[in-house]
């Protein structure tokens, strides 16, 4: 199969990030948002991004404009038909995703695969919404997308080899990232792994072990992280961190997945991260650390 066009359903952090990237990669994009507002919004953080680097001189002027000229703003599914793959990306709420393929379902070729960027959610139970639950995928990006060349490709209990087959080569030789299998399980590896050594991180900070600051540098410094446990959470936000352990605490009934109180108290205080400006740490409106 080639691929020259991709819609991108949902234009929240994800999303934006998605469409940026493969619009990078020379890939026609259709975002898709609710109302007009929303969509012109997202647009406008996409800009946002590629000034920025434009800023720091990693792209040109007539680079951005490209970028920005292969993104086409859409409000209605019908649209999607001519895609050659569709990608959703909304928030982690099963009923909402569902209702989102059983319109992908009715306007989409049966042969177009329909992949989700859920972390958490079950790949069988959203293919199970649709006429043809084969072509269902999950394709789980890593936030920053354009930083982060890994991508979990999630096989539902009905997803067909040929799906499988060509997701993987879309992953690996048109965005030019590492592809890893994953059977379905909540949190799948790296939503899974991350969150736990997110919540020790919290729970240490909560018994009073040592400061944010301290505990963020154990780990950057002692083990070569880009960024330590906490200031992860921040740029992650802390409310989907607590989505997706609460959602596997659900699932697999196990107490490690129980949520710290001091992240249940940030997200009731509004404290979230990067996107609010404070979380364990300040970062201005670049999202660099102050």
């Amino acid at each position: 199969m080639h691929f020259k066009k991709i819609g991108v359903i949902g234009g929240g952090t994800m999303g934006q990030g998605i469409a940026e990237m493969l619009a990078a990669k020379g890939l026609d994009v259709l975002l898709v948002e609710k109302t007009p507002e929303r969509l012109d919004y997202s647009y406008s953080m996409i800009e946002t991004s590629l000034d920025k680097q434009l800023e720091k001189w990693g792209i040109t002027q007539a680079e951005k404009k490209l970028i920005l000229s292969r993104i086409q703003k859409v409000t209605h599914f019908a649209e999607l038909s001519s895609c050659d793959m569709v990608i959703e990306t909304i928030i982690e709420d099963l009923d909402a995703k569902k209702k989102v393929f059983e319109k992908l379902d009715e306007v989409c070729p049966s042969h177009i695969i329909l992949a989700s960027n859920t972390s958490t959610l079950s790949l069988t139970e959203l293919a199970s919404s649709t006429k043809y639950p084969e072509r269902v995928i999950g394709m789980h990006f890593i936030h920053p997308v354009s930083k982060v060349d890994l991508v979990e490709i999630i096989r539902g209990l009905k997803t067909s080899d040929h799906t499988f087959t060509e997701t993987k080569h879309f992953v690996e030789e048109i965005t030019n990232k590492k592809g890893i299998m994953v059977y379905e399980s909540p949190g799948f590896v790296t939503t899974r792994m991350i969150t736990l050594l997110i919540n020790e991180a919290m729970h240490l900070l909560q018994e009073g072990v040592a400061s944010a600051e301290d505990i963020d540098d154990a780990m950057r410094i002692g083990y070569n992280f880009q960024h330590g446990p906490l200031e992860m959470a921040d740029r992650f936000g802390l409310d989907s961190i607590l989505a997706a352990l609460e959602r596997m605490f659900r699932e697999y009934g196990e107490l490690k997945y129980r949520p710290s109180i001091v992240l249940k108290k940030m997200v009731r205080a509004g404290q979230l991260g990067v996107k609010t400006g404070e979380g364990f740490f300040k970062y201005d409106k670049d999202g660099d650390r102050i």
